[in-house]
């Protein structure tokens, strides 16, 4: 008999226990403190950032498309020489990204390096208008650009 009731006692703390979830949900309502407006709790998870094996150097897919030559493979330098000052210049890595503007158009040249440690040189290009950000024609943004 005195088994029994501890087995009975056991699995009435277990469903105790199981229901503690749902009566804190109950609790989470508006209070008196504020002012009857209903408040949503939320939980904040931090962002994880996935973590990938590092497998070497990988060298970047290099755009070919015509009225682009004289842009792909081009440094920097070259690029700022041809295009102007770029209004935006992002470095993350061993990549970086020039942004140049004009009436035209957005012009963005991803710039990346052809083997470890050599000086990144433009290898995409993407182009758009600055009024909506509809895509344009790359060549054509980059021949209004060099006329400027």
């Amino acid at each position: 008999m005195a088994l029994a009731s501890l087995s009975l006692l056991v699995r009435m703390q277990w469903l105790a226990l199981a229901l503690v979830p749902f009566l804190a949900a109950c609790g989470a309502g508006p209070t008196a403190s504020q002012g009857g407006v209903q408040s949503t709790r939320v939980a904040r998870i931090p962002p994880t950032s996935p973590q990938r094996p590092v497998q070497g150097f990988r060298a970047a897919k290099v755009m070919n498309l015509p009225g682009l030559e004289a842009i792909i493979g081009n440094n920097a330098a070259g690029l700022a020489r041809q295009l102007g000052e770029p209004r935006l210049d992002v470095i993350e890595g061993d990549a970086r990204k020039l942004q140049f503007t004009g009436k035209a158009c957005v012009l963005d040249v991803y710039l990346y390096p052809s083997r470890p440690g050599a000086e990144p040189t433009a290898a995409y290009v993407d182009a758009r208008r600055e009024s909506d950000g509809l895509d344009v024609d790359r060549a054509a943004c980059v021949a209004a650009l060099g006329k400027r």
